[in-house]
């Protein structure tokens, strides 16, 4: 195996892919230094899968529906995951819950993103959430894989403010820009070797990493003009 061989990814899906779509482009742009060896989706004919079809990228669907029970769909999807032999695997609008045997099996080197501002609003409907509270900010998290839906470790986060007259809609609009930065940026660390689970304490460069990650600060500022 030559030396230079980049690290490899398997992407699961289960609709547009769209932050499938900031990986394959941070991926050919050199920001994020790994190629995407797989795409699976548990859905067929969703757009994510034309995704990986325009990159060249090999795809593959595993319909849930055709297995008994959850077990045997994710014991399925692990042996699927790891033919492709990656370094990292990456959920990407992937809506199932998985297995504690599943997560297990790739403990410390599997990633997923959720719009809210983790511990706060796991599961569903994050954003109408976040409005009908009358929260001030909203955001992103993306956190390494455990068992507890939604409540793996924190690895980076960004906020967005939500502005007078925002809905769910909008809201979602913004948050999905910080979306398609901070998940190829924290895959980047991973890959770069900085970034390690330890313990189930996320590190990076060495250092624990806060509770809510590091913050990601965008370029751009909303002001209410």
């Amino acid at each position: 195996m030559p030396h230079n061989k980049r690290p490899q990814l398997v992407v699961l899906i289960s609709g547009s892919g769209s932050n499938l779509q900031a990986f394959i482009d941070a991926s050919k742009n050199g920001s994020l230094d790994a190629d995407i060896a797989a795409v699976i989706s548990n859905k067929a004919g969703v757009m994510g899968l034309e995704r990986a079809d325009n990159a060249g990228i090999a795809n593959e669907v595993i319909d849930h529906k055709q297995f008994a029970d959850r077990e045997s769909f994710d014991a399925e999807l692990a042996d699927r995951i790891e033919s492709y032999k990656p370094d990292l695997v990456i959920l990407a609008g992937f809506m199932r819950i998985l297995t504690p045997e599943f997560v297990d099996r790739f403990a410390g080197r599997i990633m997923n993103i959720h719009p809210s501002l983790l511990p706060k609003y796991p599961g569903l409907h994050t954003h109408k959430r976040a409005i009908e509270a009358g929260d001030t900010t909203a955001g992103v998290t993306v956190h390494f894989v455990t068992s507890e839906l939604d409540g793996g470790p924190a690895i980076i986060q960004a906020e967005v403010p939500i502005l007078p007259g925002d809905d769910e809609d909008t809201l979602a609009s913004r948050v999905l820009v910080q979306e398609h930065q901070i998940y190829p940026l924290a895959a980047q660390w991973f890959c770069e070797g900085k970034l390690s689970l330890n313990d189930g304490t996320p590190e990076l460069n060495g250092e624990p990493l806060p509770i809510s990650g590091t913050k990601f600060c965008s370029e751009k500022s909303y002001s209410n003009k």
